[in-house]
């Protein structure tokens, strides 16, 4: 028999021995096909479709946890700082307050919150002395009120040691009566038109002026009677 008959013959046996198999187990020719597939896809995604070395991306992951790691010490040290700022910052606020109310410019509490009584009466003892600073909270402006010797200016307009020019706006009890009208009518407070001027007035005064955008001083000046006449269409004199 020639060679290629054999050779055909035999590839004959073996495909009908192939079908044969395939037809005693056809479900695990499936699973086998199914598995081969899965292996060749996997293979292809790993040469062929990942952008990056691999496995480089699981040797990447144990540093990335090293450096996390060592965020919450540095966050907590960030975070401890502004603690102890403002821990400070009250402390002397609280000092100056104190000062304040030992110099009877200040009759607020003493909570270390640098509010609009504690602005006021910062304002107040810096006028008072004749100063050409900035009342904020500083070592400077503590110091300067501790050696102090000045007080503030009492209901009549004047001062026991420093005059103040703005006792003779102050002074003329129609003044402070048609302000305090003004400031009654147009919603700054139920203030009383007494001609004298009580806390009321001034905290009234100093509301208008934040409105306002003026410089806050909670006094009648000369210019807070032009915006206060301007506004209510009225003279204030």
């Amino acid at each position: 028999m020639p060679r290629r008959s054999v050779r055909r013959q035999t590839s004959i046996n073996s495909a009908g021995k192939l079908a044969a198999a395939i037809g005693r187990h056809p479900r695990e020719f499936v699973g086998l096909i199914m598995a081969a597939v899965a292996i060749f896809a996997v293979i292809s995604n790993a040469l062929f479709l990942q952008k990056g070395p691999h496995p480089a991306p699981i040797f990447a992951t144990q540093p990335l946890l090293k450096r996390d790691a060592a965020l919450p010490s540095r966050l907590q040290a960030v975070q401890s700082t502004p603690a102890t700022e403002t821990s400070d910052q009250a402390k002397l606020i609280i000092n100056i307050q104190r000062e304040l109310s030992r110099k009877g410019f200040y009759d607020g509490p003493v909570d270390g919150i640098w509010g609009a009584k504690t602005d006021a009466a910062a304002r107040d003892f810096i006028h008072v002395a004749g100063l050409k600073t900035s009342p904020e909270a500083s070592d400077g402006l503590l110091r300067t009120i501790t050696m102090s010797n000045v007080e503030p200016v009492n209901t009549a307009g004047t001062s026991n040691t420093v005059p103040d020019p703005i006792a003779k706006v102050i002074a003329p009890s129609k003044r402070v009566t048609a302000v305090q009208r003004a400031l009654a009518d147009f919603g700054y407070g139920q203030i009383k038109p007494t001609g004298v001027f009580d806390p009321d007035t001034r905290g009234a005064i100093e509301k208008f002026e934040r409105d306002h955008r003026l410089p806050v001083t909670g006094q009648i000046s000369d210019r807070f009677v032009r915006v206060l006449a301007a506004m209510t269409g009225r003279p204030l004199e």
